[in-house]
């Protein structure tokens, strides 16, 4: 058996690109430990002053499947391009044509809910479309 893997993203805001994050995967917001109703009454419990309560969120796989994704709050920003991205299966076993459409009403979701479409690419055979998150970190619809 392979090892469990966990998708760490730097972010500005963790909150906000973890909610980014969960409408683009299928995600959710992971639950606080058992004995706290929400994460608010946890990191109060835990005596973490407020202005620190958004240094870190995750999200993840409602069906278990897939990895835990979590966003670590960091004081500089982006500054170049991804040197590892995501590519989210959007269109998996569409033809061409049907592929092409889902892709780009997949992109129109992701604008919608705060992400920015770079390019789409044809190459090889294969389409795809490139966008950014909203903090500019970089990933494909295929």
């Amino acid at each position: 058996m392979g090892a469990a893997i966990q998708v760490t993203f730097d972010a500005n805001d963790p909150e906000g690109l973890a909610e980014f994050w969960a409408q683009v995967l299928g995600y959710v917001a992971e639950s606080p430990p058992d004995g706290w109703a929400t994460w608010e009454d946890w990191a109060r419990d835990q005596a973490i002053p407020e202005d620190r309560w958004n240094d870190a969120s995750a999200i993840v796989d409602p069906d278990g499947a897939g990895p835990r994704i979590f966003f670590q709050r960091v004081p500089e920003g982006k500054t170049a391009k991804n040197r590892v991205h995501l590519d989210v299966r959007a269109a998996p076993g569409l033809d061409a044509d049907a592929r092409r459409l889902r892709l780009r009403a997949e992109a129109e979701r992701l604008i919608a809910a705060g992400g920015t479409k770079l390019y789409e690419l044809e190459e090889r055979g294969q389409f795809w479309i490139t966008m950014q998150d909203p903090e500019g970190n970089e990933f494909c619809l295929d």
